[in-house]
C-alpha cells in the first residue's frame, strides 16, 4: 500500500474540518435572536410609533385650549405622529 492513499484521506479530513469551522463561524455570525431580544425589538418599533402619535396628539391639545378649537389641531396631529412613527418604524426596520 503506498503512502499516497493516508496522506490524501489527511488532506480531505483537513478540508472537512475547515469546512466545519467555516459553516459554524457562519452559524454563530447570522445566529437566529433569542426571544428577548425579539421582545426587545418589539417594544422599539412599539415606542417608535407611539411616541410621535402621544407628542402631535398633546401638541394638538395644547393649540386646541390655546384656540379654543375643539379637535382641529388634535386630530391632524395624532395622525402626522403615527405616520411620522410608522415611517421611523419602516427605516429602522430595514436597517435590522
Amino acid at each position: 500500500m503506498s503512502e499516497a492513499g493516508p496522506e490524501r484521506e489527511r488532506d480531505s479530513m483537513a478540508e472537512a474540518s475547515q469546512l466545519a469551522a467555516e459553516r459554524r463561524e457562519m452559524q454563530r455570525r447570522n445566529a437566529e435572536p433569542s426571544l428577548g431580544r425579539r421582545l426587545g425589538q418589539v417594544g422599539v418599533l412599539g415606542w417608535t410609533i407611539v411616541l410621535p402619535a402621544l407628542a402631535g396628539l398633546f401638541l394638538g391639545r395644547w393649540l386646541d385650549k390655546m384656540y379654543d378649537m375643539g379637535v382641529f389641531f388634535s386630530a391632524p396631529l395624532v395622525m402626522i405622529g403615527a405616520g411620522a412613527g410608522l415611517w421611523l418604524a419602516w427605516k429602522w426596520m430595514s436597517r435590522q
